[in-house]
């Protein structure tokens, strides 16, 4: 992909709907008893690969374009697969499986690409074996073994890594574990879960106190199918918003998008710490999860802070690496620490980020928890996608901004999450 640069975006943006919000609409109502129909599914790659992996363990599905329909199998309905249950590059679709599969009493294997049979699993394997699943792996590592038992044992967990992937693997188990399961969480994470939990019908309780919230559910629920409409993702948005809030003249708009307030941190960043105009109207509540229609205009007022750390990592896992270009064009620049899980994404996205904005001549610093990139005029550059989506997402948006052309090969990575994204990018473009 080549990428000239851009005097501003214009227009309404049509997102796909949410990655995290698909991957649980399909994995839930899949165990559900009647029939789900999902609006707006997400049409990533990383999804289409949770619902081949349902289909090969027995579930029916129907697709439409972005309607997807779900006949729902039951908590413990699920049948054993011919084969490896191959999930693709998605790390969400292999651990929140691997709870589901963990009391299914069936055997399965999970595996995906190279870059996901890099990726820590132990993280899930250690609390699912003391549930009393059995599963076999390399290291830590996928391709996972999966024995299931029909007596799981019900567990409170105190996960090392503060993950909506973990709490919502430890949580599916926990719908098919007697007793109850509850996840004790230090460091709040997304709830998209807990959330789609309670629209079919399960009743998860949650106690908070000064340190940490427990959210727990009982190994008795029933999930009962009910139809729902995906909001469009605000991950997708931030490359928008990132490339509309750096180029003076922009004026876009973006409907019924994601404001759940364990995502929308992105949206607090960019307005008060970076200065950017976002406004939020029309709000109103699709299936348990907030939306609205968000509006980005060009310009930055001066900002009030240059660092992302502590809590506001985890809040922000995914919009880091466009957040590093946004860097290069503040006044104090950007300082991200507390950061090492980027290390273990997709690709490295600490050493990516800083590689890449090296070579378009950004004045960046390597930490081993983060960076510190300093105010910068990009020079068009060939930089590496490094077979990440949201790290070819982020230098398209980089291109828009440099001197010059700038070329990214392997862009074709972003349909992991965004397969339309150059296309809708191009739509909105308003060149020199």
């Amino acid at each position: 992909m080549f990428i000239l640069p851009a005097k501003a975006l214009k227009g309404n943006i049509a997102l796909p709907g949410d990655k995290s919000i698909s991957h649980r609409a399909a994995l839930l109502s899949a165990m559900a008893v009647g029939v789900t129909r999902i609006d707006n599914f997400a049409t990533s790659a990383d999804c289409a690969s949770t619902l081949e992996c349902l289909e090969r363990l027995g579930v029916e599905i129907g697709r439409d374009g972005p309607t997807v329909t779900v006949h729902g199998s039951g908590k413990t309905g699920f049948r054993q697969a011919e084969g490896h249950l191959d999930c693709g590059n998605s790390g969400t679709t292999m651990r929140l499986l691997a709870g589901i599969l963990a009391g299914q009493g069936i055997e399965s294997v999970l595996t995906g690409d190279d870059s996901l049979r890099s990726r820590p699993m132990q993280r899930v394997i250690k609390p699912l074996t003391a549930m009393g699943a059995a599963i076999g792996s390399e290291n830590g590592r996928a391709p996972l073994a999966i024995h299931g038992s029909k007596s799981l044992r019900a567990m409170a967990y105190r996960p090392e890594v503060a993950s909506a992937q973990i709490k919502s693997c430890i949580l599916l188990a926990g719908l098919n574990a007697k007793g109850e399961t509850s996840l004790i969480e230090e460091v709040p994470t997304r709830d998209h879960t807990e959330r789609m939990l309670r629209w079919l019908g399960v009743d998860v309780r949650e106690t908070r106190d000064e340190d940490a919230t427990k959210i727990s559910v009982s190994g008795d629920s029933v999930l009962t199918a009910k139809d729902l409409t995906v909001p469009a993702d605000i991950s997708a948005a931030a490359f928008f918003m990132v490339a509309a809030a750096c180029l003076p003249g922009s004026q876009i708009e973006i409907r019924n998008v994601g404001l759940n307030p364990t995502r929308s941190a992105i949206i607090e960043v960019l307005s008060r710490n970076f200065g950017a105009a976002i406004d939020i109207s029309e709000q109103h509540e699709l299936n348990n999860e907030p939306v609205g229609t968000m509006s980005v205009r060009g310009g930055l007022l001066p900002q009030q802070s240059n660092q992302i750390k502590g809590r506001m990592v985890s809040e922000l896992i995914d919009e880091i690496p466009v957040l590093a270009v946004f860097g290069t064009q503040l006044e104090g620049g950007l300082e991200v620490r507390d950061a090492t899980e980027l290390r273990v994404k997709e690709s490295d996205r600490i050493a990516a980020v800083v590689e890449n904005l090296k070579r378009m001549g950004a004045d960046v610093e390597e930490f081993h928890d983060g960076f510190l990139v300093r105010k910068s005029q990009l020079r068009g550059a060939r930089v590496d996608s490094f077979g990440d989506h949201r790290i070819a997402m982020a230098f398209a948006v980089a291109g828009l901004l440099a001197e010059g052309e700038t070329e990214i090969p392997g862009a074709e990575c972003a349909a992991v999450s965004f397969p339309g994204f150059f296309e809708v990018l191009q739509n909105a473009i308003v060149y020199q």
